[in-house]
């Protein structure tokens, strides 16, 4: 059995004639025939009654069709994953991203694209998972990678990795145990990506989490950025939920006053790769989302050992 016999067949079925096949294939018909009764004789089955000028399927043919296709379907993702590296010689490679992925390895990822690809520009899009979510729906991105949840629909979704979110005050007193969210409830807090409100994925966690103990979150400072959230949390002017991979990347920039904790029943953010269902990604986007899934295992290998769980105050 040929991949050439495969596509000669496949060819022939949905042209309803080997005819007409070979005329699509600009091949001459015996050559077609010939093909066809190799792959029968091989098989031990007759794929095609022959009815008048034309052909009909028979079951043997309706079961060979759907691996013949992936077969075909796999060769030609194996010779454009060859071909990644010859065919990325110039354009651009638009990713989209949510806003504090420059805190886990954003740069490196484009550092070891651009290493590998030169000629091929960058551009990295999006501040909020939500508007990635969206872009990547209406066609204006491929692909993008995103903290879960979204709403998936249109998507295909695949998760990579997830960061634990922990709870971090300059008050010892608030980070002397694990906190609960009727805790999170009742304290200062400072919450970022305002202009995103429920629309944010950690938004919403901590929100559905809150609604199902039947309390209220109500931050008392709403700010875009985790840089000024930290800055305000230093200050004594309340409390913020920061992931472990930001603050293992802050290293000696975070704030000696600040310590964290985790939640009492952890809280994750998990890291997601999204396109459109159903549609095939060019060599830009895999290669992008190869790169990023390889730095991303190294982080979560990383959280694993180079930031405590919990931290006192001035420690």
């Amino acid at each position: 059995m040929t991949l050439q016999q495969l596509e000669y067949f496949l060819t022939a079925l949905d042209a309803g004639s080997f005819s007409a096949a070979a005329e699509r294939l600009h091949l001459a018909q015996p050559s077609l025939s010939e093909q066809i009764r190799r792959l029968e004789a091989e098989l031990g089955v007759a794929l095609f009654a022959r009815v008048g000028r034309g052909i009909k399927p028979t079951d043997a043919a309706q079961a060979l069709r759907p691996h013949a296709e992936a077969a075909l379907a796999a060769v030609a993702d194996a010779r454009e994953a060859v071909a990644v590296g010859r065919e990325l010689q110039g354009g651009i490679a638009t990713f989209g991203t949510f806003g504090t992925a420059r805190w886990y390895p954003g740069t490196q990822i484009i550092a070891a694209f651009r290493r590998r690809h030169p000629k091929v520009r960058v551009r990295m899009v999006g501040q909020n998972s939500s508007e990635v979510a969206q872009a990547v729906r209406d066609g204006d991105l491929e692909a993008g990678l995103i903290v879960l949840p979204i709403d998936d629909a249109g998507l295909e979704v695949r998760p990579i990795m997830r960061d634990e979110v922990v709870y971090v005050s300059a008050i010892a007193a608030r980070v002397r145990k694990p906190v609960t969210i009727v805790d999170v409830a009742r304290a200062p807090l400072i919450l970022t990506d305002t202009s995103y409100g429920l629309e944010d994925p950690t938004r919403r966690q901590l929100f559905e989490l809150a609604q199902r103990e039947g309390v209220a979150i109500e931050p008392q400072i709403d700010v875009e950025d985790v840089e000024t959230a930290i800055d305000l949390a230093a200050r004594g002017l309340g409390d913020t939920l920061i992931a472990r991979g930001i603050l293992v990347s802050l290293g000696r920039r975070l704030p000696k006053r600040l310590g964290w904790v985790p939640f009492a029943e952890p809280l994750y953010e998990t890291f997601a790769f999204i396109n459109r269902r159903g549609a095939r990604l060019s060599p830009a986007a895999r290669e992008f989302m190869t790169l990023a899934e390889e730095r991303m295992a190294v982080v979560a290998e990383d959280l694993k050992t180079t930031l405590p769980r919990r931290h006192k105050p001035g420690a």
